[in-house]
């Protein structure tokens, strides 16, 4: 048995998916109670669409009678004869999160302080901007800045930049916090799963420049935000969380930015939280949020 320092049981989050039939459940059960892992939390979903099972736990090891070692290769045979796709680690080994941001901050003063407060299970190691406007802000929260100015001239060089970091940072997660930046096609390939972007619309909704502008020429009755994994086409990506926020006829444009930041810094937090609690699983290009 291991436990934490304190000599409480340690816990653990498995996620995974598979494709499903009879005994996916049963198997994976034996295996918990031949081995002692006690479940605390559990969620499953069995699409009946794309015949795939999904399931996330919580367990703890009070009562284990093998190391988290013993028992990851277990489940790793496991996994392999189930043709599962899982995610296994301690509870308290949080995810490594890098925040790109350009000019408007109020994303990335939210995600900051959630993270601040513990309401953000994720360790951030630091922000990456093309511009110096809100590094006294990241600053003063004791984190890196990383200055990467772009022009289209530059771009290559500054996304090799960007990877290098992410590799030497060893990065889980890259959020695009208002990073008014389009990836490349091959950075969001080699990002797939790893990168949630905020869309400044309740997607499918008005693309490209002044959004609000366009959502108040044509008299909408809602706004909101998207927050989506990155994929090579444009804020088409997996949808992991939306906020909307009601307006009538009295909202100005001024009054529609404003709110529609709200949306956007709340959308993007409650995203960024359920990837980094193993809650968010890909399929096709749908997630499931267990």
């Amino acid at each position: 048995m291991t436990t934490s320092d304190s000599g409480t049981p340690r816990a653990y989050i498995l996620s995974f998916q598979c494709p499903d039939r009879l005994g996916v459940v049963a198997n994976y059960s034996q295996l918990f109670l031949q081995v002692g892992a006690f479940i605390t939390e559990i969620s499953n979903y069995s699409d009946p669409v794309t015949a795939t099972f999904h399931l996330r736990c919580v367990f703890d090891d009070r009562a284990m009678t093998v190391s988290f070692e013993e028992f990851s290769e277990r489940f790793a045979e496991l996994a392999s004869e189930m043709n599962m796709r899982y995610r296994l680690r301690p509870a308290d080994q949080l995810p490594r999160v890098l925040l790109a941001v350009s000019r408007y901050d109020h994303c990335l003063v939210a995600l900051l302080t959630k993270w601040r407060s513990g309401a953000l299970p994720a360790e951030i190691v630091g922000v990456v901007s093309n511009h110096e406007d809100c590094r006294s802000q990241v600053e003063w929260y004791g984190l890196p800045y990383h200055y990467l100015p772009v022009t289209p001239a530059t771009k290559p060089q500054q996304e090799a930049q960007l990877l290098a970091l992410i590799r030497e940072q060893q990065v889980d997660l890259l959020v695009l916090a208002r990073y008014m930046q389009i990836l490349s096609d091959d950075l969001c390939r080699q990002l797939e799963g790893r990168a949630i972007n905020i869309h400044h619309s309740f997607l499918p909704g008005f693309k490209g420049a002044k959004p609000y502008h366009q959502a108040y020429d044509r008299g909408v009755k809602v706004i909101g935000a998207t927050a989506h994994y990155v994929t090579s086409d444009l804020d088409e990506g997996p949808i992991i969380a939306q906020e909307v926020k009601a307006i009538d006829h009295q909202v100005s444009v001024e009054q529609m930015i404003h709110l529609g930041h709200d949306t956007e810094a709340t959308a993007l937090s409650q995203a960024v939280r359920l990837h980094c609690e193993e809650r968010v699983q890909l399929n096709g290009q749908r997630t499931v949020i267990l």
